[in-house]
């Protein structure tokens, strides 16, 4: 006697009970799909959004020294590796005063990658540095400077990361530093503040 074949059954599905049977509750039915038709005669709202009024024509007013950079995490990190002084660096690139700034989710987010980083963590507590309290939930750094930098458009931000760069990039007015080439380079930066272009 030979073994009897067991032929496996494929996309086998368990059966759902159906939302309008009568043994579901009247308060868990499906409620009926119906949209209500829009009236022609009423007026149409739509949201613009509303440029700030520093912006005059992309070109943010609110920028001038001494200037105020937002640094994130992997910045310093890039900085130790090209041997860059971040403040020495910075004013090298802006031929101004520069007040580097480092909010508490930076912060938080240095403190958790550990001992690897204990360079980087001793330079964000330099007190040039300048601390800016964060009062939302939650450590995620790049929401954080995306977030301040839409309400205050007073900050250049210092990043090498691509999708912050590209997120910043979709807000109007808002400089944005990186390194290239062993020193700081600035894009986006107005004319008018002889900021170097390479």
């Amino acid at each position: 006697m030979g073994k009897q074949k067991k032929a496996r059954k494929y996309a086998i599905v368990k059966r759902m009970i159906n939302l309008r049977d009568q043994r579901i509750k009247q308060s868990e039915r499906a409620k009926s799909n119906v949209k209500k038709k829009d009236d022609p005669s009423a007026i149409k709202e739509r949201e613009v959004p509303q440029h700030p009024s520093c912006l005059f024509f992309q070109y943010n007013m609110q920028l001038g020294p001494p200037y105020y950079i937002l640094i994130d995490t992997n910045f310093i990190n890039f900085s130790i590796k090209a041997k860059l002084d971040l403040v020495q660096s910075m004013m090298d690139c802006l031929y101004a005063k520069c007040i580097p700034c480092i909010t508490d989710c930076v912060m938080a987010e240095i403190e958790k990658l550990g001992q690897k980083y204990r360079v980087a963590l001793r330079i964000a507590k330099d007190p040039r540095f300048e601390r800016l309290p964060c009062t939302h939930k939650g450590t995620y750094a790049d929401d954080c400077l995306v977030q301040r930098v839409t309400q205050h458009k007073c900050y250049i931000v210092a990043t090498v990361d691509r999708d912050l760069k590209r997120r910043i990039r979709k807000i109007p007015g808002v400089p944005i530093m990186y390194i290239s080439n062993h020193r700081y380079n600035i894009e986006r930066m107005p004319d008018d503040y002889g900021a170097p272009r390479f």
